[in-house]
């Protein structure tokens, strides 16, 4: 797995990629890189998965942790170009009704 990540002041958000695989190896380096971000600034989060191949549920877990301290800052988390394959994966989980997900044309 491989994370970028980039503060955009005059949005107030941290945009965010992930490439590679987001499993439970992976998962608690992404869980360090997402809370030391928000330590930097409490913001909302832009999750761009253009080449994210796989997350599972512990990867999942992360996410949701995230978004709560997020949201407990009136923030969100906004997941795009997500693969139909793991787009699916939060439509049975329930998830895409708690994050927003941004759909492409």
């Amino acid at each position: 797995m491989n994370i970028t990540h980039n503060y955009n002041p005059s949005t107030n958000t941290w945009e965010v990629s992930l490439s590679g695989e987001v499993d439970v190896y992976s998962a608690p380096q992404l869980k360090e890189v997402l809370h030391s971000l928000l330590d930097q600034h409490n913001s909302s989060i832009v999750i761009d998965c253009q080449d994210l191949k796989y997350i599972d549920s512990t990867g999942l877990g992360v996410l949701i942790g995230v978004l709560k301290r997020v949201k407990d800052n009136n923030g969100n988390i906004s997941i795009k170009n997500l693969k139909p394959y793991i787009k699916k994966i939060f439509t049975i989980t329930g998830l895409d009704k708690i994050f927003l997900i941004e759909v492409q044309e």
